[in-house]
């Protein structure tokens, strides 16, 4: 019972949250709209959520036109070599395309041997060269902590590394953070086969 309560949990209080921001929004710029004769608030359930779906809908159909991309584009270039923020915003930029998008990093799983030869852990290359360290025979691998967004990046030489081909890149991730309880389904007609 405690994984369906804390998913419904989550869930409904995520829909909440993202159903209040149009009502509050409202509420701030004309204070007395959303009342009725009485002075009670209307509520209209599932309204903002609707509303917000199409607005990130509407921003990303938005976005992939030209001259919206140019413009992304050059506030990219501005924000990357603004002092100070420039750290900030190429550090969360580089923390979001490695989950999603064209550069996505977290998508060779490996298995890897750190502490000792007969223990490993599950994780994923992220760099597959380290020349700017002085280390070209090492790969730098990302280890997911369980139960955590969480980790450690580890320089490993590519020896002690072993691809994993039977499994997604996702499937590895959830088992990781799982810490290894997660089943994994061995019918998965998505799971990404990595080259050797």
């Amino acid at each position: 019972m405690a994984p369906i309560a804390i998913t419904i949990w989550a869930v409904s209080s995520l829909f909440n949250t993202v159903d209040g921001i149009l009502p509050g929004i409202l509420q701030k710029i004309a204070p007395g709209l959303l009342k009725d004769a009485n002075g009670q608030e209307i509520r209209f359930p599932g309204i903002g959520a609707a509303l917000v779906i199409l607005i990130v809908i509407g921003v990303g159909y938005i976005s992939s036109s030209f001259i919206v991309g140019r413009l992304v584009s050059l506030f990219d270039k501005v924000l990357e070599k603004t002092p100070g923020i420039k750290i900030i915003y190429t550090t969360v930029k580089d923390f979001f395309e490695a989950f999603a998008g064209n550069k996505r990093k977290f998508n060779k799983s490996v298995l890897v041997s750190i502490e000792a030869p007969d223990v490993w852990r599950l994780g994923f290359i992220t760099q597959d060269e380290l020349n700017q360290f002085g280390l070209s025979e090492y790969v730098a691998v990302y280890v997911p902590q369980s139960y955590a967004f969480a980790g450690h990046l580890y320089f490993v030489k590519k020896e002690r590394i072993r691809l994993v081909t039977d499994l997604s890149a996702s499937d590895a991730m959830k088992f990781a953070i799982s810490g290894g309880v997660t089943d994994i389904d061995d019918d998965d007609p998505h799971a990404e086969t990595p080259a050797k």
